[in-house]
């Protein structure tokens, strides 16, 4: 917080300001071929600035903080300030307040050595042999001291631990994903075990027609799927803007749905105020399958004449509030009984490149990925090569189409990172594949 308030005074009244202070370490031990070919990690502090001169806006970033370049640093951001356009709607500073008290913080893994990077990916490596493996372990411990000139201070920790990578053959791949607040929490043999399994179920991959199947679809499609859509949909400026298919108080999704922006959740690896100041609390965005609530930062929420909900992230100006720690609800099915109860449709590890085709209506196209397997009568018969789909995310989880929910819940990864989803294999009463990769 020291270094908070030491360039809060060198803005010296020339503007309302807001300082932002992350701190803390990221370690890296990437693996590839089955052998660590990489350790890396980085340590140290990065101050973000943001100054308001009679409504004129500038913000910057540094991570020299010496007391020369600090002084360098916040003329620079005034000066940069004073020559922009006057801002109308900036909603001017956050206010002290009641916070959020969260600490999800864990010392082993701020501080894990490479050594303990090194062990969990020799257990992944292990439960795959005569295979491949490829990825990362990474164990993070991230501080952040936040300080306006309206009298606002607020600090929080946390850290995030992740294990992900693949299994291959000579013909096909299959993945893996942990994350958690703990590294002792992460199932290394167990990621690596999955990612083994579909690496061999994988071998003899074949087309299949193209046309729309029912699917089970694994954590990490499902998160992909609950990041677009709160990025794209419960998102206040997207909302403001038109582009948002959201219809508060309708039955937009299955009933059977519940999702729910919470740091308070103890399995969140989140800090309890947002990139404004302003406290983080559980914020309903499903309920029964109806749409409850979009997301607000300071701006939206002025416009919209309502409260911020504390959704504020960088570079919000341009993309708007999102929702970054949400839980979708789990079920009491296993995914083996998931799949028993399929006719005919496919199993869908993970999507890849996904690109939204239709905002309002929520039409996106993608690949699937490291394990895509065909499912005949109740069981997995066999591998079914890379596929193109194009489908509406709302409609896909829709009113009636949501045929069950496993009891798997965790953090998934998706497109926009790990931890930002705790997602349950589903299973779906369709979903439209467009071809192969190649189409």
């Amino acid at each position: 917080m020291q270094l908070a308030e030491d360039v809060l005074a060198l803005v010296a009244g020339r503007g309302e300001a807001e300082v932002r202070v992350t701190g803390g370490n990221l370690a890296l031990t990437r693996f590839a071929n089955s052998f660590i070919h990489q350790n890396v990690g980085e340590e140290g502090d990065e101050v973000s600035l943001r100054v308001a001169v009679a409504g004129r806006v500038g913000s910057a970033t540094t991570t020299n903080t010496n007391r020369e370049a600090l002084s360098r640093f916040v003329d620079e951001a005034v000066e940069r300030a004073e020559l922009q356009p006057v801002d109308e709607d900036w909603p001017g500073l956050s206010s002290p307040g009641p916070g959020t008290a969260i600490d999800q913080f864990d010392p082993a893994t701020a501080s894990a050595s490479p050594s303990t990077r090194a062990a969990m990916v020799a257990e992944f490596v292990a439960a795959g042999p005569g295979m491949r493996a490829a990825g990362f372990c990474s164990t993070q411990g991230t501080e952040v001291a936040f300080a306006n000139s309206n009298g606002l201070r607020c600090e929080g920790r946390f850290t995030q631990a992740t294990l992900d990578g693949i299994h291959q053959t000579d013909s096909s791949a299959g993945s893996g994903h942990a994350t958690a607040v703990r590294l002792v929490d992460v199932a290394a043999a167990e990621v690596g075990g999955l990612a083994a399994d579909r690496a061999r179920r994988g071998v003899g991959a074949y087309d299949i027609k193209p046309g729309e199947y029912e699917v089970v679809l694994g954590p990490e499609c499902v998160a992909t799927i609950v990041a677009f859509l709160a990025f794209y949909g419960f998102n206040a400026k997207a909302y403001a803007e038109g582009q948002s298919f959201v219809a508060i108080g309708d039955q937009q999704f299955d009933a059977g749905l519940d999702l729910v922006d919470d740091v308070t959740d103890p399995r969140a690896m989140a800090l309890g105020f947002d990139n404004e100041g302003t406290p983080r609390r559980p914020l309903a965005l499903i309920s029964g399958g109806i749409s409850k609530a979009i997301a607000h930062d300071r701006r939206t929420a002025a416009k919209a004449g309502t409260e911020s909900t504390g959704h504020a992230v960088p570079g919000g100006e341009v993309y708007g509030p999102v929702p970054t720690t949400m839980f979708l609800s789990g079920g009491a099915t296993s995914v083996e009984d998931l799949i028993a109860g399929v006719d005919r449709g496919l199993y869908v590890a993970t999507f890849n490149y996904c690109r939204v085709l239709d905002p309002k209506t929520m039409v996106v196209t993608g690949l699937t990925r490291n394990g895509t397997f065909v499912i005949e009568n109740g069981r997995i018969t066999g591998a079914a090569t890379g596929m193109r789909f194009t489908q509406s995310f709302v409609a896909g989880l829709g009113p009636g189409r949501v045929l069950g929910v496993g009891d798997d819940a965790r953090w998934a990864d998706s497109e926009f990172g790990p931890g930002v989803v705790h997602a349950p294999t589903v299973r779906l009463a369709g979903w439209s594949f467009t071809g192969g990769t190649e189409a």
